[in-house]
């Protein structure tokens, strides 16, 4: 394995969970829109903790608390990590209005009347938004579509969510938000995380088109994401809730997406995160079970998992 020298340099700046977190990001719903069931769920986080040539990936990342095509009904994401016994990083989607928001409080309260400490023992912190600073940020790379969160609005949400679970089972739990590296250097965001327990970053150097982009480059072009978040979060935490580099997909600047060069990534970025204990949501474990998603960032491809292998190697 190739441990990051960049990363043993600024290891000693991150406070490393006791126990680390190695989860994947799980959508609510499959490529064609139907919603995934309990069952199908269950199947992806067996998936993920049998995993050939690694172990402890016993984690989950959410986007939301809402049932896919239901008003505010509690994702079936949460009975499936309750009868696999698979830690839930929770999140609470924010880029659809505030009567949404509303939507993910009310499944968020009653998952925990429904199913109690079975459910609220397995969640490792809340994340209130995915993206959403990023995509209301002209800061560096081009903005996704959705309307996106001010940083005020998305500030008043993080209360909504600490008032919902004080004094329930959560009461404790680390509340933060999840967006772009981009995001948090920019001071205009300053205030968001300063609610924060853990400040959740992602970053591709695939899509970093307007920097050196190419595998040969990407792992320093990661750290230097990481770093810069670092220094932006104020002393908070710091989580790795996205990356991963597509087995398909059109070339991006210098980036290729290929089978050998997501494996490379793996080897250069992943396994040092693991040997550092930062904990990590990788992205992703299975893009579309059936479809042809482009790109493409699987480690497995289209299909039924259980009859499917890795695309490469996931050994450190």
């Amino acid at each position: 394995m190739r441990i990051s020298s960049t990363l043993l340099g600024v290891a000693t700046l991150v406070a490393a969970a006791e126990a680390q977190l190695r989860g994947f990001n799980y959508g609510a719903f499959f490529m064609n829109n139907a919603a995934k069931k309990q069952v199908d769920f269950e199947y992806e986080f067996n998936k993920a903790k049998n995993l050939p040539g690694t172990t402890g990936w016993t984690s989950a990342r959410l986007y939301t608390m809402i049932q896919h095509g239901t008003t505010n009904t509690p994702i079936t994401a949460i009975p499936a990590a309750i009868k696999t016994q698979t830690k839930l990083l929770l999140g609470l989607w924010a880029s659809a209005g505030s009567a949404n928001f509303n939507n993910e409080i009310v499944a968020l309260k009653s998952a925990i009347s429904t199913y109690g400490t079975a459910f609220t023992n397995l969640v490792v912190g809340i994340s209130v938004g995915s993206e959403d600073l990023y995509r209301i940020t002209p800061t560096g790379i081009a903005n996704r579509a959705g309307p996106g969160v001010q940083p005020n609005n998305l500030i008043n949400y993080i209360k909504q969510v600490r008032m919902a679970i004080s004094g329930t089972g959560l009461s404790g739990k680390p509340v933060g938000h999840v967006d772009t590296w981009t995001a948090y250097v920019n001071a205009s965001n300053n205030a968001v995380i300063s609610n924060l327990d853990f400040v959740g970053v992602d970053a591709y150097p695939y899509f970093q088109t307007t920097m050196a982009n190419s595998i040969g480059n990407a792992n320093a072009t990661f750290y230097d994401a990481y770093k810069q978040t670092v220094a932006a979060a104020k002393g908070k935490p710091v989580w790795v809730t996205e990356t991963g580099w597509p087995v398909s997909g059109p070339k991006q600047n210098q980036a290729v997406a290929n089978a050998a060069n997501a494996r490379i990534y793996w080897q250069d970025v992943a396994c040092s995160l693991l040997a550092a204990k930062v904990n990590l949501f990788w992205y992703d474990l299975q893009e579309a079970q059936w479809g042809n998603p482009s790109p493409d960032f699987g480690i497995f491809g289209a299909g039924d998992l259980g009859t499917l292998s890795p695309r490469y190697s996931l050994g450190c």
